[in-house]
C-alpha cells in the first residue's frame, strides 16, 4: 500500500514538471507568519491589504470547485481557501495536491461563515512535493521507539514533542543567562582525549589516522576546567556533550549534555547556595538536605559502615536514590567514591560533596575540588588499581593534569549537571528520550 501512494505521488510530481512547474523552487515570497495572521487578523482584515503565508498541508477538503485546507509552519496552522474562479492553476493544484505538500499562498484576510479566520488565495504555489504520506494516512506512529527513530514526524504530528524541544531550548538559554550574569566564562575543552577523566564512567574508544593514536570521547570536562583555575580563570563553565559507554534507560542516553562549572575561592557550602539560587525557578517549592550515610539509614535501611566499599555505590543508586522524591541535597560522600573532591575537615573517610537528587534522579553533583597535588595523585593511583584489576569504570592516572596541579590551583568548587534530566523534570517527561531530538537508538 506505501509503495502504491509513494508512486502516486511521484506520478503528480511527474505531472507537475510536464506542466513547467518547479516543485521545489528556493525562493518563496512569504510576508507573515502564520501566528502574526492569526493574532493580528482584525487589524488585517479591515486593512484588507495582500499577503503570502507558506507551510505544511495538514489538513485537505476538496468540494469541487472549492478547496479548504490547513497549512502549518513553526508559528501555528490556519485555514486557507483555494476557489477554482481565483486561480488560473486550480485544476492543476486540486490533482497534485497532497497532505504533507509545501505550499505558499497569496491572498487576503477572510472570516468565513463559521467564523474561521482564513486566507482566500489569489495566488498558490508548490514550494515542496511530499512523496511520502504522513503516518496518520496510513498507520499511524505504532510505539514510542518509532516516534525516536523519526523524530521529524512526531514533530509533525505531535505538539507536545515540539513544546518539550523548546523548553530545553529555554532552559539552556535561561542557565547560560544566569552564568553570564554571574560573571562566568563559557569556554570549550577537548572532546577527544587521551586519557578519560573527571568521572566514574566506561569511555568510547576511536583512533585518529593521521596520528595513529587511539583517543577517547570525553566523559566529562573537568580536568581541562580545571587546568583553566590553575591558568588564572575564576569562573569557567562548558555546556556540551559529553559521553559515556553505558546502559540506555530513562535516566541515561549514551551521549548527553552537561553543564559543568568551577568558581574558585569557593567551597562545597557556597555551591550549594548558588546550585539552589541557579535552578529554584525550575524546581520551587522546599529543598530537603541530608547526608549519604542519613539517606542509607531512612532508606535502605542499612548502616553504611555494614556495606562493603565496593557495592556502596551501587546500593545507593538501586535502594536509595529512586526514594528521594523532593529536591534534596545529599551530603558527606564516601572518600572511596569520591576520588576528586576534598576530605572533609571534620572525618577524613568522608568528602566535602553533594548531590543534588530530584524524583529519584541525580542532576547535580559538586564538591570542594581537591587542590593537593599529593593527594589527587595517591588517590589516582588507587583508581588506576582499579582499572587495572578490571574495572572499566574507574578514573585513570592523569600525569599531565598532576603536573599542572603541582604548579597550584585556587581553593575552588565545581559542580556538572545533567541538562537532558533537568530538562525531563521541567517538562514531567518520564524519560529523558522524550527531551533529546535524536536519543540514541539500536539499529532495526
Amino acid at each position: 500500500m506505501l509503495e502504491d501512494i509513494i508512486s502516486e505521488r511521484k506520478r503528480k510530481l511527474n505531472e507537475l514538471t510536464q506542466a513547467r512547474v518547479n516543485p521545489y523552487p528556493s525562493r518563496t515570497g512569504r510576508t507573515i507568519l502564520i501566528r502574526d495572521l492569526l493574532e493580528d487578523f482584525a487589524k488585517l482584515l479591515k486593512a484588507g491589504k495582500p499577503l503570502t503565508a507558506s507551510g505544511r498541508v495538514l489538513r485537505l477538503r476538496d468540494q469541487g470547485n472549492l478547496i479548504f485546507a490547513d497549512i502549518k509552519d513553526e508559528s501555528g496552522k490556519a485555514q486557507i481557501i483555494l476557489k477554482k474562479d481565483n486561480l488560473p492553476n486550480f485544476k492543476l493544484l486540486k490533482g497534485a495536491l497532497d497532505i504533507g505538500d509545501f505550499l505558499e499562498v497569496a491572498g487576503v484576510p477572510l472570516k468565513t461563515k463559521s467564523g474561521e479566520k482564513s486566507v482566500e488565495a489569489k495566488t498558490a504555489r508548490f514550494l515542496a512535493k511530499s512523496l511520502r504520506p504522513l503516518p496518520s494516512e496510513w498507520y499511524g506512529l505504532k510505539d514510542a521507539e518509532e516516534r525516536f527513530r523519526k523524530r521529524y514526524l512526531d514533530l509533525i504530528l505531535n505538539p507536545e514533542a515540539k513544546a518539550r524541544l523548546m523548553t530545553r531550548s529555554d532552559v539552556i538559554r535561561s542557565l547560560r543567562e544566569f552564568l553570564y550574569a554571574e560573571g562566568f566564562l563559557e569556554v570549550e575543552t577537548p572532546v577527544l582525549q587521551t586519557l578519560p577523566g573527571g568521572a566514574k564512567a566506561k569511555p568510547f574508544q576511536t583512533h585518529h589516522n593521521a596520528l595513529d593514536q587511539d583517543f577517547y570521547l570525553r566523559i566529562a570536562p573537568e580536568l581541562f576546567l580545571k587546568r583553566l583555575l590553575i591558568g588564572g580563570f575564576e569562573k569557567v563553565f562548558e555546556l556540551g556533550k559529553v559521553f559515556r559507554n553505558e546502559g540506555i534507560d530513562r535516566d541515561h542516553n549514551p551521549e548527553f549534555t552537561m553543564l559543568e562549572l568551577y568558581l574558585a575561592y569557593e567551597d562545597w557550602k557556597g555551591l550549594m547556595k548558588f546550585t539552589q539560587k541557579m535552578l529554584k525557578k525550575f524546581l520551587p517549592g522546599k529543598w530537603e538536605t541530608t547526608t549519604y550515610g542519613d539517606a542509607f539509614k531512612k532508606f535502605a535501611k542499612k548502616d553504611i559502615k555494614s556495606v562493603p566499599a565496593g557495592e556502596i555505590d551501587e546500593t545507593f543508586k538501586k535502594e536509595v536514590r529512586p526514594k528521594i522524591v523532593r529536591p534534596t541535597f545529599v551530603t558527606h560522600y564516601p572518600k572511596s567514591i569520591s576520588p576528586l573532591a576534598k576530605s572533609s575537615e571534620g572525618n577524613p573517610e568522608l568528602t566535602e560533596r553533594f548531590q543534588l537528587i530530584v524524583g529519584g534522579s541525580e542532576i547535580v553533583n559538586g564538591f570542594s575540588e581537591l587542590n593537593d597535588p599529593i593527594d589527587q595523585r595517591a588517590r589516582m593511583e588507587l583508581q588506576e588499581k582499579e582499572f587495572r584489576a578490571g574495572n572499566e569504570e574507574a578514573s585513570r592516572m592523569d600525569e599531565d593534569f598532576l603536573e599542572a596541579l603541582e604548579y597550584g590551583m585556587p581553593p575552588a568548587a565545581g559542580l556538572g549537571l545533567g541538562v537532558d534530566r533537568l530538562v525531563a523534570l521541567v517538562t514531567e517527561s518520564h524519560n529523558v528520550k522524550e527531551i533529546i531530538a535524536f536519543p540514541t537508538l539500536r539499529d532495526k
